[in-house]
């Protein structure tokens, strides 16, 4: 007789923890949202890539839940540049006429059908994970699988801008009102988790007119619940540039990847970003 088959208990819990190391992946990364500045993630990816950082798990809010899926679908961050400047993400949008939003993503979701070759969370390369606001139940949710296209426009679906996407009788909304860093989407699920945040938070010393009160009130009612998310990252990209630019600023795309692209680099030339910690996943 074997001692295992004395101690069942021992036996069983051995096979959990391999089970479980088995799910993990090495490098996570978290993009928040907002709006246009989502375009930065574009080049936070691009200059990881060129650094031999290609991260396993994807979690995004808003426009990095665009941003992240298309990424997870297989296409390299070059690419995503291309297909956002010849199919610019304004031209996405169209008018609404009616009382849920200002405007409608009827063409952005028809970009998706174009890149994505199925509507459905298992057609990703890589695991993804974005999250929603069900404003029924007030309330986020965190979706990984089954359909796919109307849960990216839910996460992007800005509250009165845009109208908000209904799902099997449901009324969603972008997921930045509950957690606009979604860190804790992957968390247990990396060994190390980058999260990228490109709504700056510091000191602004001018406004010009109402829009950047507007702009700046959103900000700072969003970043309350960016804060716990920023603690579970284990490294934060925050570029202090984004605060040159508006939510809407989507004709300034080539510029904005190149902030994030540039802050990257500068977090790896500094030891902010551990090449080798990061490639080894510990």
């Amino acid at each position: 007789m074997r001692i295992l088959d004395i101690f069942p208990s021992h036996k069983k819990k051995k096979t959990k923890k391999v089970k479980r190391a088995a799910s993990t992946k090495g490098v996570g990364i978290a993009l928040s949202g907002g709006s246009a500045r989502g375009f930065a993630h574009i080049g936070v990816l691009k200059a990881l890539s060129e650094n031999g950082i290609e991260p396993e798990i994807i979690s995004g809010t808003s426009m990095g839940s665009l941003v992240g899926v298309l990424y997870a679908a297989g296409y390299q961050p070059k690419q995503i540049q291309q297909l956002v400047n010849k199919d610019p993400i304004i031209k996405m949008v169209s008018p609404a006429w009616g009382k849920n939003g200002l405007f409608k993503m009827t063409e952005l979701r028809k970009l998706l059908e174009k890149h994505i070759k199925k509507d459905d969370f298992s057609a990703l390369q890589k695991p993804f994970y974005l999250v929603v606001s069900n404003i029924n139940k007030g309330k986020k949710e965190i979706i990984s699988e089954g359909p796919l296209f109307d849960y990216v426009l839910a996460s992007c679906a800005v509250p009165v801008v845009f109208t908000p996407q209904k799902i099997n009788g449901t009324t969603y909304i972008d997921g930045g009102l509950y957690e606009n860093l979604p860190a804790s989407a992957i968390k247990k699920k990396c060994k190390k988790l980058i999260g990228v945040h490109v709504n700056y938070l510091g000191e602004t010393k001018e406004f010009n007119g109402i829009k950047d009160i507007a702009e700046r009130t959103f900000s700072l009612g969003i970043g309350e619940n960016v804060k716990p998310s920023m603690k579970e990252c284990d490294y934060l990209i925050d570029p202090p540039e984004m605060a040159n630019f508006s939510f809407w600023d989507f004709d300034e795309a080539d510029k904005i990847i190149e902030v994030g692209y540039n802050e990257t680099i500068k977090m790896i030339e500094s030891g902010k970003l551990p090449l080798k910690r990061l490639k080894k996943g510990n």
